[in-house]
């Protein structure tokens, strides 16, 4: 029973590795070359105005620290994002939209929905069922 367990395992990581790969194809094409899908995930949190420290951010965007220290310098020297220093708590930095950024969210932001309900629609009427479930393995699994 234990190396059906595993077997199983197996072939559900491939599987979700495979799906991850197609969906990020199709948002990539959505997103036509103007962001990479992580920098489009962290343009995405930061489209709520409020500004957030890196750490939210890498969380949100699913990336280790000095990765989105990377993702968010592109973004810097693209003009869509900029740091300022928080003023809660002066030893944390915020990320907040540029105009430029939160122009170039508002025209992503239809076609990358769009795209996300072509995906959420192929699933029918499971769907709320599948996210729920992949929803609770995510957090069982960190």
């Amino acid at each position: 029973m234990a190396a059906r367990d595993a077997h199983h395992a197996l072939a559900l990581g491939r599987l979700l590795h495979r799906l991850d790969r197609a969906v990020t194809a199709r948002i990539e094409a959505a997103l036509a070359g103007a962001v990479t899908v992580d920098q489009w995930r962290a343009l995405d949190l930061l489209a709520d105005g409020a500004g957030h420290p890196m750490n939210v951010i890498a969380a949100h965007v699913g990336v280790p620290a000095p990765t989105l220290t990377k993702i968010v310098d592109r973004l810097v020297d693209a003009a869509l994002v900029h740091r300022r220093v928080d003023e809660a708590d002066r030893r944390r930095v915020l990320v907040l939209l540029t105009d430029a950024g939160r122009a170039l969210h508002g025209r992503l932001a239809g076609p990358v929905a769009d795209t996300e309900r072509e995906v959420v629609a192929a699933l029918g009427e499971e769907a709320a069922t599948v996210r729920d479930l992949l929803q609770r393995l995510a957090d069982r699994l960190g």
